[in-house]
């Protein structure tokens, strides 16, 4: 899969890297199945997959509605998963792939997990902690920084959200 010239981030400048490896898109089209699955269960499409030397230790969708669980986001379960798949709670090694831009309590997770790098589709306007509202990924204040790709496949991740949200609005009507 070519590498789209669009995926390009922010700049070096501010921690934030270029895409590098296809394997990236690999990755990031296994979240946007989760994704896929989170919305058919009817669960705001977000999906994401950690990766630890080539490998997928954790999976994860968000399941709030179904676990009745405001922490059941789909990172969270990805980081669970992938701590007991490492046997530590440590990831150092792992990069996360994610449809959304994680929000406070998923990069507060991120960053007390030290996982190395973050990989993300659309951004979050509303509750986003990697430069949409906050960036907890390079906040000097805390001991430990994420290397940060951004749009990496985010029309594709942001086209999900927009029709689970056109969905769920016309459902209220």
């Amino acid at each position: 899969m070519p590498v789209p010239p669009s995926s390009q981030t922010d700049g070096p400048e501010y921690g934030y890297s270029r895409v590098t490896d296809k394997s990236d898109y690999q990755f990031m089209l296994l979240a946007l199945e989760l994704a896929r699955r989170a919305a058919a269960e009817g669960e705001t499409p977000v999906g994401a997959v950690i990766v630890r030397n080539g490998v997928v230790i954790g999976r994860g969708y968000n399941r709030v509605e179904a676990d009745q669980d405001p922490t059941a986001h789909g990172e969270l379960i990805a980081l669970r998963e992938a701590a007991r798949q490492a046997g530590d709670w440590r990831l150092p090694e792992a990069t996360i792939y994610v449809t959304l831009e994680p929000c406070i309590m998923c990069m507060a997770a991120l960053v007390l997990a030290r996982i190395r790098r973050l990989v993300f589709g659309a951004r979050d306007l509303r509750w986003g902690a990697v430069g949409s509202l906050f960036d907890f990924s390079h906040d000097p204040r805390i001991n430990h920084e994420l290397e940060v790709v951004s749009g990496v496949l985010e029309e594709e991740s942001a086209a999900l959200l927009q029709e689970f949200y056109r969905n769920v609005r016309a459902n209220k009507r």
